[in-house]
């Protein structure tokens, strides 16, 4: 039987010829390629229902209504990256429809994005380059983050990577997650773990690196903003919606806090109504922290071989197929 896919991940589309040559030329699979910028939403989906077998995408919204509208024909949701909180996996279980992903991608850039973060806020580098090509010699105070506490919300793959970088910089280490932390970790790295309202309370840098469930959905909103220093700098480079973005914009034109580092978004792309786009204490960028030649290359290949094991195809020379793309 020949399958047809629909080719969606924004990050393999820029080489979309050389994975057509390995997916069409090899495999035989039709590739449907749509004009996204972002994503793909439900109904642009629900459109090709009943002509696809598979995806290869993003974070197009899988939802329980499109899972349901595509199947019985569709068998395989291959997510390029970690997060499928886009997709309804209880509901593509039920089905029948199977769901990649790849686990610990990016640890490296977005734990390296969020220390630089950290120490441009920390020695104000940004802030300073704006005055200096502005024509404005200013001296702002600094610090050194040896004299800082990080908090670090989120505890697996990236924020133990956040922890051993962290340590090199020799500032003190608050931690929190929801599951159990193990005792070893914590002592070895010489790292508190806290509850979420102390490690607010006492940070001068907070970053986020959970991941999007029901219990971390505006985890960070206008009660939590309020236990935060004045002089705090919250970063993001997990998912949007961990934070309560209308409470954080609000934090910020008050003073309840310092300054903020988003990777991420609650509706991306980011609105150019959006008041963060103005805001001389913000610094953003367009969900890219997870960029890496390295990083994306694995994935890319890793993001195929799911699409090919729940359709059927042979995979056991597939590291040998794929040095020829």
């Amino acid at each position: 039987m020949k399958h047809t896919i629909i080719f969606s991940a924004p990050y393999m589309m820029a080489s979309t010829e050389r994975f057509r040559k390995l997916l069409e030329g090899y495999y035989g699979i039709e590739m449907i390629v749509p004009n996204i910028k972002q994503k793909l939403l439900e109904d642009e989906i629900i459109a090709y229902a009943g002509q696809f077998d598979g995806t290869i995408c993003g974070d197009d919204e899988y939802s329980a209504r499109v899972i349901e509208a595509c199947v019985p024909r569709l068998k395989v949701i291959s997510k390029w990256g970690t997060g499928i909180d886009a997709i309804d996996k209880e509901t593509a279980t039920r089905l029948g429809v199977f769901v990649g992903n790849t686990l610990n991608a990016f640890t490296i850039p977005v734990s390296e994005t969020a220390m630089g973060y950290i120490l441009s806020f920390a020695r104000k580098l940004p802030f300073m380059d704006d005055d200096m090509h502005a024509g404005i010699w200013n001296k702002p105070p600094i610090t050194t983050l040896s004299e800082c506490t990080l908090g670090i919300i989120g505890v697996g793959n990236i924020g133990q990577a956040m922890v051993r970088r962290a340590r090199a910089f020799g500032c003190r280490i608050l931690v929190n997650d929801i599951a159990p932390i193990k005792p070893d970790f914590l002592i070895e790295n010489r790292i508190e773990s806290v509850p979420l309202k102390d490690l607010l309370e006492q940070s001068d840098f907070v970053t986020c690196h959970t991941d999007l469930n029901p219990s971390s959905r505006h985890l960070i909103n206008r009660e939590t903003l309020s236990y935060m220093k004045p002089t705090a700098v919250l970063i993001n480079t997990s998912r949007g919606p961990v934070i309560d973005e209308k409470a954080l914009v609000e934090a910020l034109q008050s003073g309840k806090i310092a300054g903020a580092a988003l990777d991420v978004f609650e509706k991306e792309p980011l609105p150019m109504d959006s008041p963060l786009l103005s805001m001389k204490n913000v610094m953003i960028a367009p969900h890219n922290s997870n960029y890496s030649p390295m990083a994306c290359e694995r994935v890319h290949w890793n993001t195929i071989r799911n699409l090919l094991i729940p359709l059927g195809y042979d995979v056991s020379n597939f590291e040998e197929i794929k040095k020829k793309y």
